[in-house]
């Protein structure tokens, strides 16, 4: 029974650490975040930090390490279960996994954020994205463009929607960005 508590209690310091890094990151650049701050705001000492984390850093990227696992097993799911729907599906996903991080999300995503996390994310979508298109044909020329511009602006979107005070239900923007991506521009949606 032991190493059941102490488990827990593992978890609730690294969810408390994550809380006043993503509220830290809210105000400033990671590179200006120290230990000391970081602990001081959790309320726990330095030790404590360097048991789990080498430093602001070392945290950082297993957060992000965990949030793009979490990412890959919904863009590796089956969806060709309901092919007239797999856009929608993996966009419902992907949004109610941003609103179950959206504090995390927010941070990473925000003025002060990680653009490495942005471009990772960018880099995971375009990987599934050819994985995907491969199977049905092969990518045209143009494909890095037609993935910039559609990725850009799904991150876009993603950033607009994550900082508003009371962001939209998950189905309902990933509705509205299905919509976007299947019509484009052309009839707006507005």
């Amino acid at each position: 029974m032991e190493p059941a508590k102490t488990d827990r209690r593992v978890r609730k310091t690294k969810t408390r650490l994550l809380n006043c890094l993503t509220e830290l990151m809210k105000e400033k650049e990671v590179k200006d975040i120290s230990v000391k701050e970081l602990s001081d705001l959790a309320d726990i000492n330095r030790g404590t930090f360097y048991l789990h984390y080498r430093d602001v850093y070392d945290m950082l990227n297993k957060v992000e390490d965990e949030l793009f696992s979490e990412f890959n097993e919904i863009l590796d799911r089956d969806f060709t279960i309901v092919p007239d729907d797999t856009l929608y599906t993996i966009l419902e996903d992907v949004f109610t996994f941003l609103y179950a991080n959206v504090q995390t999300a927010q941070a990473l995503m925000g003025p002060h954020g990680d653009l490495t996390f942005i471009n990772r994310m960018k880099e995971v979508v375009k990987q599934r994205i050819l994985q995907v298109w491969r199977k049905n044909q092969q990518p045209s020329e143009t494909f890095d463009y037609y993935y910039s511009f559609l990725v850009s602006g799904c991150i876009g979107m993603i950033e607009t929607w994550l900082n508003k005070e009371t962001p939209e239900p998950p189905r309902q923007i990933a509705a509205l960005a299905g919509d976007l991506i299947k019509r484009g521009f052309i009839t707006p949606v507005f």
